[in-house]
């Protein structure tokens, strides 16, 4: 079980980090095609995309939810204490994919 476990932390941080760097990526082929200056496009994607990146990369919000309502009641803090790592691999992985894109345009993301 516990290989498991770190092999899901390693994905949700690369699931993350793809999400934020292919959308912020792609959208910005859309926006340059319409016209608007790409990379402050790209800086406020990414910006909105953040949150959007640790739900898809944690499977949606109910899994989470269950999770932490199984701790709680089965009293498994064991388990909720897996969930907030997983999380936390998430925020890593939007939180690199942010420096990737300021490092590309040049511009603080905030």
């Amino acid at each position: 079980m516990e290989e498991r476990f770190f092999a899901a932390i390693f994905q949700y941080y690369f699931i993350a980090l793809g999400v934020m760097i292919g959308g912020t990526l792609i959208g910005t082929i859309g926006a340059f095609a319409a016209g608007e200056a790409p990379f402050t496009y790209m800086a406020r994607l990414a910006k909105s995309l953040r949150i959007w990146a640790i739900v898809a990369a944690i499977g949606g919000t109910f899994d989470a939810i269950t999770n932490f309502e199984k701790g709680f009641y089965d009293g498994s803090t064991i388990d909720i204490f897996k969930q907030i790592l997983l999380i936390l691999s998430a925020m890593g992985g939007v939180q690199t994919a942010l420096l990737i894109i300021e490092w590309l345009i040049q511009e603080e993301v905030s």
